[in-house]
C-alpha cells in the first residue's frame, strides 16, 4: 500500500546570509512573509513565505552551512521551479533587478520556454512558462 499524499506542504531552504536571501525571496520573487521566527537556541532566524496565500517555502539560517557540492548535479533537491505566465516580462523583471539567467530553452515535449537563475546561495530556480 502506498503512502497516501495530499499536495507538497512546503520546500525548506538554508541559506548562508538570511537578509540577503530573504529579500531576494520575496523582493525579487514576489513570496510573500507569512511568518518569521527566531530560535534563540539554535541562533537561527525561519521564515515562513507563501505564494498566492498558499505556504511553500520554510527560509532557514544556520551558523557556516557547508556549500553545494556541485551545481546543479549534486544528490539531492536539483532545482525549484516556478510556473510564470509571461517568458518575456520575467525575464524584463529579472534583468531591472540585475539577476542574471540562462538562455532561453525550449521543452522537447511541451513547447514550452524555461530559464534558470541561481538565488544568492546558488540553488538552481527554474522558470517554467505557462
Amino acid at each position: 500500500m502506498a503512502v497516501k499524499l495530499n499536495k507538497v506542504h512546503h520546500i525548506a531552504i538554508i541559506c548562508s546570509d538570511y537578509v540577503r536571501s530573504l529579500s531576494f525571496y520575496c523582493d525579487i520573487l514576489g513570496l510573500e512573509l507569512q511568518r518569521e521566527i527566531y530560535r534563540v537556541e539554535r541562533d537561527s532566524h525561519k521564515a515562513e513565505l507563501t505564494l498566492n496565500n498558499q505556504y511553500i517555502i520554510e527560509l532557514f539560517s544556520f551558523r557556516s552551512p557547508p556549500e553545494r557540492l556541485s551545481y546543479p548535479e549534486a544528490t539531492g533537491l536539483r532545482h525549484l521551479a516556478f510556473e510564470v505566465l509571461d517568458m518575456d516580462g520575467t525575464i524584463r523583471a529579472l534583468e531591472e533587478n540585475e539577476i542574471t539567467y540562462e538562455p532561453i530553452r525550449m521543452d522537447e515535449n511541451t513547447g514550452k520556454k524555461f530559464i534558470f537563475i541561481a538565488d544568492p546561495d546558488g540553488l538552481p530556480i527554474e522558470f517554467y512558462e505557462k
